[in-house]
């Protein structure tokens, strides 16, 4: 696929999850990266600019996600980048983390949360406007 080609980087300890999801966005005509955990993710990301990031909340450990997203939203190279947030916390743990006000999906330093199983079309219409109203043009770092 062309460089311009908006990238996905997609970052998840579940090996199935991420397969699954990469080939339902590069069906969608996105190119992916994928990444098992933050530090994965962040070289691939310091490698290329993504132009937008979907993480697993609970990885390494319960808020793996939200210590990443924060790490990319306080970074100025990255902090355009939207981020959307995928859990199954709720449902393995009973924490619910999802936010009820933009202030608290601000607070994640997300722009999008999803309870795992997210429906497919749900995701990819969500991904398709983050990208639209966050283009960027992929470069290298």
């Amino acid at each position: 696929m062309p460089k311009s080609t908006p990238l996905i980087l997609l970052i998840d300890d579940d090996r199935d999850f991420i397969e699954m999801n990469r080939m339902m966005l590069e069906a969608r005509g996105f190119r992916t990266q994928c990444a098992h955990d933050p530090v994965e993710a962040w070289a691939r990301l310091s490698a290329e600019k993504p132009d937008l990031i979907i993480t697993d909340l609970m990885m390494s450990n319960l808020d793996a996600g939200f210590a990443f997203a924060r790490q990319i939203k306080s970074d100025e190279r990255f902090r355009e980048v939207p981020i959307i947030i995928l859990t199954s916390v709720s449902s393995q743990y009973g924490f619910d983390f999802h936010p009820r006000t933009s202030e608290e999906l601000a607070a994640m330093s997300a722009d999008a949360f999803f309870e795992k199983p997210t429906p497919a079309k749900l995701l990819i219409k969500k991904v398709e406007d983050l990208v639209k109203r966050h283009p960027s043009e992929p470069q290298s770092m």
